[in-house]
C-alpha cells in the first residue's frame, strides 16, 4: 500500500491509499490549501489503527 499526495483540478491538495492491484481504497474526502494539512490528514488516519468498528445497520435512527 501506498499514500499519494497530489494537486487536484483547482491546484489544491489531496491524498489517496492505493493498493498493490493499484485500486484506491481511501481518499482525502477534501482538498487542502496547504501540502503540510494533507500530510497531517494521512497521519491522522495511519494513527487511527485503533478506532472502534461500529455497525451502523444495527442502530436506531
Amino acid at each position: 500500500m501506498r499514500y499519494e499526495l497530489y494537486r487536484d483540478a483547482g491546484g489544491q491538495w489531496r491524498w489517496r491509499l492505493r493498493v498493490q492491484n493499484g485500486n484506491v481504497i481511501a481518499d482525502s474526502g477534501e482538498s487542502y490549501v496547504r501540502r503540510e494539512d494533507c500530510e497531517r490528514g494521512i497521519e491522522l488516519v495511519k494513527g487511527s489503527a485503533e478506532a472502534s468498528v461500529v455497525d451502523m445497520t444495527t442502530k436506531i435512527a
